[in-house]
């Protein structure tokens, strides 16, 4: 169901936000602004049609947050300066990612069919902690890396609204598989992020609107954090390969449909976890296997 807050409409994604939709932001400025353009085709092109659009914000640059972006092609195109490489072109999107170059004859087909992916160059660079005028509303931006190194959240104070983005406090918790993504970072964003004064709270995925505070649910999301960490130890109580630590499913289950997707997110997930355990000094590796010490 929509919802407005002043000049801020909450627009639900399909299938409740949930990848590969989000939900998405209009906000009725003098300038007309579209935030994360995944939600409805069809209702972002009735705003695109009336009241109007003049520009397309991107909160990051991951392809569930820009699939009807295409819808906005000659509108101006607004995103963090940090997250505006990956979008450049598919091969740079790839990259982002840290895709192989098998896993990038899966993926790249389906940003361009599913996704609508096209070569963006944006029009403005967004820096970290500026305040926005859109003409009667201001937005602060709120450097949230972690998700992606230029992830941004959005306070629209006057209204009380904080625009999470996708740190979205659902039960499978944080996403942090890019190249340039850090568990460390993701952390300090969400508590960040609780501590805004905020009234209503609006994720990009599922429940997307919180009118009161989230609570326990900040708690919640970042423990999976902890929980990873302990199945990935417990599995490495004898030495595994990254072969062998994929195909166990610790983060999505085990044979999962389609499995060059969910082998993927694997792979990168736990990637993570494995740098920040070896770091911690709690797992070691000889270069091929992982065991934990």
């Amino acid at each position: 169901m929509e919802r407005r807050f002043g000049p801020v409409l909450f627009v639900p994604g399909r299938n409740s936000g949930r990848y590969p939709y989000c939900n998405s932001l209009y906000v009725e400025g003098e300038l007309r602004v579209v935030i994360d353009p995944a939600s409805d085709r069809k209702r972002l092109q009735s705003l695109l049609e009336s009241p109007g659009v003049d520009v397309a914000w991107l909160s990051h640059w991951h392809e569930d947050h820009m699939m009807h972006l295409d819808l906005f092609d000659d509108k101006e195109l607004w995103i963090s300066r940090a997250d505006a490489q990956a979008i450049g072109d598919l091969n740079s999107f790839c990259a982002a990612y840290g895709m192989t170059e098998s896993e990038k004859e899966y993926w790249a087909p389906m940003m361009v069919d599913q996704f609508h992916f096209r070569n963006r160059t944006p029009n403005r660079l967004i820096e970290p902690e500026q305040h926005v005028d859109l003409g009667g509303v201001t937005v602060e931006v709120i450097s949230t890396p972690g998700h992606t190194p230029g992830h941004c959240s959005l306070f629209f104070r006057e209204q009380g609204v904080l625009f999470l983005g996708d740190y979205d406090l659902t039960p499978f918790g944080p996403w942090y598989g890019d190249v340039g993504s850090s568990i460390d970072q993701t952390m300090e964003s969400v508590n960040r992020l609780r501590s805004i004064p905020a009234r209503v709270w609006i994720a990009a995925h599922e429940e997307g609107v919180f009118d009161t505070d989230p609570g326990e649910r900040w708690d919640n999301y970042l423990k999976v954090i902890d929980t990873r960490d302990e199945k990935l130890l417990e599995f490495l109580a004898e030495p595994r390969t990254m072969i062998d630590i994929e195909n166990e499913g610790l983060v999505y289950g085990k044979n999962r449909e389609p499995r060059e997707f969910f082998v993927f997110g694997e792979r990168r997930l736990m990637g993570k976890h494995l740098e920040r355990l070896v770091k911690r000094g709690l797992v070691t590796s000889d270069g091929v296997t992982y065991r934990r010490v």
